[in-house]
């Protein structure tokens, strides 16, 4: 899945995976975590907001791949 930060433009491409097979330096989020309960469900062109500690990022899904 590619999401973009709607704020810094920034993309990432995230694997959503379960919690054993997680690894964030490796593209890999748990299904747990915040970004993937946010994106689980959602659709390309949707934006998600997921709760950071630093406060709330707002994402647009770019593209969705099943692998």
């Amino acid at each position: 899945m590619e999401i973009e930060d709607l704020d810094t433009q920034k993309r990432v491409v995230y694997q959503i995976v379960g919690e054993d097979e997680a690894s964030i330096k490796e593209g890999r989020i748990s299904i747990g975590s915040p970004i993937a309960r946010a994106l689980i469900g959602k659709e390309v062109e949707d934006a998600v907001t997921v709760k950071a500690p630093g406060g709330n990022v707002e994402y647009e899904i770019i593209s969705i791949q099943y692998i």
